[in-house]
């Protein structure tokens, strides 16, 4: 279902310079240890849930092989090899070191040892062309400096009728709903995680990111002009978060 907004969006995006890479690479690696509570706050406890449901539209079946970018603390990759089962395979790569050492503990913790977890930038990933059936992302894109090159990058290593898909967060538009939106996601959430756990600039950068990226619509256009087709979004908390889903020709 696609999610038209009430109120006219922002024409342009806004993702980090290269300038801001190492900001945003030490920032994340600062908050490793507590990013899933932050995402916890943030989305209301939801972002596993919206996790699952996005793989459940990844079409992967055991034995598939499965790629997860900007992969965090593992949360997508774990995810992912339930999909694709003990004969499947899965690799999981991020820019942030400390967030691979979290996610590599996480997947030994829940079973799940044969996740292959990779120090990589998403602009030049480490793998060649048509090698997974699916590609994922999830609450990345927004953080990548080069949003053009990383869809087209993820969609060169995804094979033919493979799926690209993104989980990301983009704010309600709603005029209704907005100001309980921005209440709740840039002063309320941030206020309460840096109750719990400090690090003021990390519970600020996340709401500011949100508010400088694409829309779902221009997120769409941008993966039809990577070579993808059959573009489209599911909207969940009440367009909120999307999940935008693409197929590789």
């Amino acid at each position: 279902m696609r999610h038209q907004p009430l109120i006219k969006a922002p024409t342009t995006d806004h993702t980090p310079s290269p300038k801001q890479e190492r900001y945003i690479e030490n920032l994340f690696s600062s908050i490793a240890n507590r990013y899933d509570l932050i995402n916890s706050v943030l989305s209301l406890g939801r972002h596993k849930a919206w996790r699952r449901y996005a793989v459940s539209l990844t079409g992967l079946k055991p034995g598939d092989s499965a790629l997860d970018v900007c992969c965090g603390t593992g949360d997508f990759a774990l995810e992912l090899a339930r999909a694709v089962g003990s004969t499947g395979t899965v690799k999981a790569v991020d820019f942030s070191g400390p967030m691979l050492q979290v996610a590599r503990r996480k997947a030994v913790r829940t079973g799940f040892p044969q996740i292959e977890f990779v120090k990589a930038d998403a602009l030049n990933l480490p793998f060649g062309d048509n090698l997974f059936h699916c590609a994922t992302v999830g609450f990345g894109l927004r953080n990548i400096s080069n949003l053009d090159q990383a869809i087209s990058e993820i969609a060169r290593v995804v094979k033919p009728n493979g799926k690209v898909i993104s989980l990301e967060i983009f704010g309600i538009r709603s005029r209704w709903l907005v100001p309980f939106w921005r209440l709740y996601f840039n002063v309320f959430g941030p206020g309460i995680a840096r109750l719990l756990q400090g690090d003021r600039d990390a519970y600020h950068y996340l709401p500011r990111s949100v508010d400088c990226f694409a829309t779902p619509q221009q997120l769409a256009k941008r993966f039809e002009a990577a070579g993808l087709d059959d573009v489209r979004w599911h909207s969940l908390a009440l367009g909120a978060v999307c999940v935008h889903v693409g197929n590789k020709k």
